[in-house]
């Protein structure tokens, strides 16, 4: 059914035996002094149906660099079938969830001291993070002197959507019609929904473009996403005052299996977020093993 394509992150925690409750190792140490080397705190926004445990790789790598690393779960809303499942997260309307993350920022910046933070985000997180940006108080278009955020990263993030191989297209245009109010927010829940191509929450999201003056953006891409279709929706463009830098997993490893759920997992993700926050990265980002 063409509901299966609707984005998604990885299998929900009570699916794959995760902890959900407890913040990936290196993340939430609310006494963590930012190091002169990496002032700004790095916040990671998992995806939709997912939790904080997608971090589980990259938040210790983080950590080992001396960064403050924070995480959490978001969105839960128990209404929709996919929500009442335990540790599933994310599937509460962005824009509601978006304000829970601003909460969140602010009580970062007060614990550590920092002006700004940076962001990595996957899948939903991207488009949360934007929400943020331009509605809760996270950029300031008059004064990018005073934004909150310095770097977001946003991995196979769904910034324009997906057509859900097609779907999105068959809906009414602003909508996704009879499907979100009835079966997508009931069975998936209400970001779901908001993901499709046609909806109105990224009407509005993007009306005014992709960016905010002041602040670096890194989009990542994977060319075997069956989840943001087409792959190349999840990429920015520039406005006044910002930079873009749009990238290929498969241009740095061109054997990447990593599919959108499990990509915060790649190696190759793992070398391009370090390189977008300036950090180095020691392994190596093409190993011959990969996923099948």
């Amino acid at each position: 059914m063409a509901v299966a394509v609707l984005p998604a992150a990885a299998p929900a925690a009570a699916e794959t035996g995760a902890d959900w409750t407890t913040p990936p190792t290196g993340a939430n140490d609310w006494t963590c002094v930012p190091a002169a080397a990496y002032p700004q705190p790095v916040l990671l926004v998992h995806g939709t149906w997912d939790n904080q445990s997608a971090w589980d790789t990259l938040a210790p790598q983080l950590k080992a660099h001396g960064v403050c690393v924070f995480s959490l779960n978001y969105g839960h809303a128990p209404t929709s079938m996919r929500g009442a499942v335990p540790g599933v997260f994310g599937t509460a309307d962005i824009r509601t969830s978006a304000k829970e993350f601003a909460a969140f920022v602010a009580r970062v910046r007060a614990a550590t001291g920092a002006a700004r933070v940076d962001i990595v985000a996957h899948s939903q997180g991207g488009p949360l993070a934007r929400q943020y940006l331009r509605f809760e108080g996270g950029a300031e278009r008059a004064d990018p002197a005073r934004n909150k955020v310095d770097h977001l990263v946003t991995i196979a993030a769904t910034h324009h959507g997906t057509t859900a191989d097609g779907l999105g297209y068959l809906l009414p245009t602003g909508s996704a019609s009879v499907m979100s109010d009835s079966m997508i927010a009931r069975v998936l829940g209400t970001a779901a929904a908001q993901q499709l191509a046609s909806s109105e929450f990224l009407r509005t999201l993007n009306a005014a473009g992709d960016t905010e003056p002041g602040i670096h953006y890194t989009a990542i891409a994977t060319r075997v996403d069956h989840v943001v279709t087409p792959p190349e929706a999840t990429f920015l463009r520039a406005g006044v005052g910002a930079t873009v830098d749009n990238v290929w997993v498969q241009d740095v490893c061109p054997t990447d299996t990593y599919h959108h759920g499990i990509l915060p997992n790649s190696p190759a993700v793992a070398y391009l977020v370090h390189k977008a926050l300036g950090l180095p990265y020691s392994d190596d980002p093409c190993p011959a093993e990969q996923p099948e």
